[in-house]
């Protein structure tokens, strides 16, 4: 078996509310393949769901590869999203955020191009 590509999923409260703010925070509407889903598929491959589970929602976590950590946070902080997190090391810089439901977002940028690809 070999795995072909990947797909990240996060459990919110409200999926109408949460999905505007994923759009916002990632630049454009998700897809609504379900009512209860929303989808982004990214260029380089992997999608991320939001889904309606409010028994779960804040309890999970995932991480998305950009190519200029500094942009967005900047990005993000003009949204009012807290951009204190961050931190970094000889391979890798990351962004550490919340959303509205308390599911934590690691946005990271590697100094070896090799590691995004």
């Amino acid at each position: 078996m070999t795995i072909q590509n990947a797909l990240a999923s996060v459990a919110v409260r409200d999926i109408d509310s949460a999905g505007a703010w994923y759009a916002q925070v990632l630049g454009r509407p998700g897809k609504r393949p379900m009512p209860e889903v929303a989808e982004w598929t990214f260029p380089r491959g992997g999608s991320l769901q939001v889904y309606a589970l409010p028994e779960r929602a804040g309890a999970g976590s995932f991480t998305l590869a950009v190519d200029d950590l500094e942009e967005l946070a900047r990005t993000l902080g003009e949204m009012g999203i807290d951009t204190s997190q961050q931190s970094s090391t000889e391979r890798v810089r990351t962004l550490m955020v919340t959303d509205p439901d308390g599911n934590h977002i690691a946005f990271a940028e590697a100094h070896d191009p090799g590691l995004t690809s």
